[in-house]
Formats: C-alpha cells, sequence, structure tokens
C-alpha cells in the first residue's frame, strides 16, 4: 500500500479519515486560497482541494495524498469565519429561516504518477427561525469563531437546524467519506481490502 497522506492539519478531517481504520500522515499545504474573479464557489473548492493535495508532493513522491476545501454559500454569497462574537451574531442572525449550502472539494493525487482525481459534495443545512437570544446563547456557549457559518454541526449546533439534506454527515464536518472510499478505489487502495491485511495475524 502506498502512504496515505492527508493534506491538512484540520482536527476534524483527521478524526473523520480516522474512521477508515488506515494508517495516514497529515502535511500542512501551504497554497494561496484566494478565490479568482468569477470563480464559482464549485470549481473554487476543487480547484483547492487539487492544490492542497499537490502542494506536499515534494515531502511524499510516492504517496497518495488527499485534499479537501470547503466553503458555506447562502444567497449566492460565499461565507467566511466569523473570528468574532459580533460577525458570528451578523451570520446566524442572516441565517434565520434559511437554507445554506456547503460545496466540499475532494481530491485523491497520486503523486508517483501524476494523476489527481476530484469532485465536489454539495450538503445543505436547513435553519429554524433563530431569536437574537438564542444566536446569543449559542454563539458564547460554544464560540465557533473559527468555523464558516458560525456553527459546529458536529456540537451544539445542530440545535440551530430544522433539517439536514446530504449523502453523508461527514461531509458538513469537511471530509465527504464515502466518495472519499470511492476515489480511493479508483486509485487502487480498497479500504475494506486493507482491513483484511491488517487484522490477519
Amino acid at each position: 500500500m502506498k502512504t496515505l497522506v492527508l493534506g491538512s492539519t484540520s482536527p476534524f478531517r483527521k478524526s473523520i479519515l480516522e474512521k477508515l481504520q488506515l494508517p495516514f500522515d497529515c502535511a500542512k499545504p501551504d497554497i494561496d486560497e484566494t478565490e479568482k474573479a468569477g470563480e464559482s464557489p464549485q470549481a473554487l473548492v476543487e480547484r483547492l482541494a487539487i492544490e492542497k493535495a499537490k502542494a506536499v508532493k515534494a515531502h511524499y513522491p510516492n504517496a497518495l495524498i488527499i485534499g479537501s476545501d470547503q466553503v458555506a454559500v447562502c444567497e449566492g454569497e460565499i461565507l467566511g469565519k466569523p473570528h468574532n462574537f459580533e460577525n458570528g451574531v451578523l451570520q446566524l442572525t442572516k441565517f434565520s429561516g434559511k437554507s445554506i449550502t456547503f460545496y466540499t472539494g475532494l481530491c485523491v493525487y497520486d503523486s508517483e504518477k501524476d494523476k489527481a482525481t476530484a469532485l465536489v459534495e454539495p450538503f445543505t443545512v436547513h435553519f429554524n427561525q433563530l431569536s437574537i437570544e438564542e444566536i446569543q446563547n449559542y454563539l458564547h456557549a460554544e464560540q465557533p469563531y473559527n468555523c464558516a457559518g458560525s456553527f459546529k454541526s458536529e456540537g451544539l449546533g445542530i440545535c440551530l437546524f430544522s433539517k439536514l439534506e446530504g449523502d453523508d454527515p461527514n461531509t458538513l464536518i469537511g471530509l465527504p467519506l464515502i466518495k472519499l472510499v470511492s476515489l480511493l478505489k479508483q486509485h487502487g487502495l480498497d479500504v475494506l481490502a486493507e482491513q483484511g491485511k491488517l487484522t490477519k495475524p
């Protein structure tokens, strides 16, 4: 088996990848994440996922490298991280009663063959009607200021939603695992077959 590498230092993506019970390394991709003029959210996350995977090639010349990037979109506007309480209030007030779509770009890159396979996975979150008191209580409790959209769906943020819509709940946290298993298989890595090798006495 080639070395498996997660081109990310996100603890959330790391914990999702650990579910596959395969050994892997984590590497920090150093890229410019600025969006290009006229670039759609889907095009942006797919490009950045590929660039993140390729960015760590120098350290892993014979590996399968996973790159991932995510943006949230509300009424056509790309949402950033709030960074503070005031911006969190503004974001969540705007989302009240509305839907937000997260687009997650995913890439598996074979650094030896210089072959990248990538896709974009959508996931939609439907928000409850939120009072200012509910928004403030939530932000003070969880302080999700480093999360796009001002919430953590894997935590208390679940209280903000009326419905989640998508193929894979892992997508919302940053790594579409069902699609990842499929991409790895296309590159010759069968996750369940590897379990057989790892668990044989």
